[in-house]
């Protein structure tokens, strides 16, 4: 049986991916605390202030600022390792996130969460607030993105990113951004973002005429 919108209208079955970080999550305190405590734990500077407004790209990006190469992948594991200690609890969902995800699950669609983000992690993040995709993969970062978005069949990609409008586009997903992180509209827009909504409160509306036909 089909889906109905809110208005008794039948719609189309669909899938919706999104990102994690500043997209469903403000994971901004809880990535601060990790970094000053890698920072306190190695002895060596690392401004945290700044690096949670980069975020959006892989650890070993952000990693490079701080540390040489020969020690990445070391640091990567022990910022891995005190995250879940440390940046699970204080970090809050951003408005409108359980809300997104229930439209899609509303309207008969299938929601999927594709971030950069180890995964463990992410799903931590995810139960801690509540938050229910029907599934989550991590590891994934811009056009990279494609490939989990594609085999999950997802018409839709939201993010807050201009690497998140590159992950939709490779994917051949409608690219739905919201610039609640670091990037602004304007560089949304340029990267090649088909919709811009305010922040993920605006994504039940849309959805609704998304799903009976319309973008």
């Amino acid at each position: 049986m089909a889906a109905m919108d809110t208005l008794g209208t039948a719609v189309r079955p669909f899938t919706v991916g999104f990102d994690l970080d500043m997209t469903l999550i403000d994971s901004r305190p809880g990535i601060k605390a990790a970094w000053e405590a890698l920072s306190a734990e190695t002895g060596t500077f690392i401004d945290a202030e700044l690096a949670i407004t980069r975020l959006g790209p892989p650890l070993d990006e952000e990693l490079a600022y701080w540390f040489p190469p020969e020690l990445i992948a070391e640091m990567g594991d022990r910022y891995r390792a005190l995250y879940p200690q440390l940046a699970i609890e204080p970090t809050p969902a951003m408005p409108g996130a359980r809300e997104a995800i229930g439209a899609v699950r509303a309207l008969g669609g299938t929601a999927i969460v594709v971030t950069a983000k180890h995964e463990p992690n992410a799903v931590l993040h995810l139960e801690h607030l509540g938050i229910k995709p029907d599934r989550t993969i991590g590891w994934l970062w811009a056009e990279a993105k494609a490939s989990a978005l594609r085999e999950h069949g997802a018409s839709v990609y939201v993010g807050d990113h201009v690497g998140d409008v590159r992950g939709a586009r490779a994917a051949g997903a409608l690219s739905v951004a919201v610039p609640t992180g670091p990037c602004d509209a304007a560089e949304l827009r340029e990267a090649g973002a088909d919709v811009l909504l305010e922040d993920l409160t605006a994504l039940p509306a849309w959805l609704e005429a998304y799903a009976r036909g319309g973008e």
